[in-house]
């Protein structure tokens, strides 16, 4: 398997946590079952995977300025 193959699958995955936290914040903040801190941690979390989402697009679309 080529090393962008193997990014894209990564990619892939964090998208899907990503999808998977922001359901769970919006269940969790419909429910009201949880607490600030709680959804404040996933929030968090979630923001880092969007941070390791956009490297990793940028590693595998690079900006090429034509």
């Amino acid at each position: 398997m080529e090393q962008l193959d193997v990014l894209r699958i990564k990619l892939e995955v964090l998208k899907r946590e990503h999808r998977d936290l922001d359901e769970a914040i919006d269940a969790l903040q419909v429910r009201g079952s949880a607490d600030m801190l709680t959804i404040k941690r996933l929030k968090k979390q979630k923001l880092a995977l969007k941070d390791r989402i956009a490297a990793l697009e940028d590693r595998i679309f690079p900006d090429i300025i034509a």
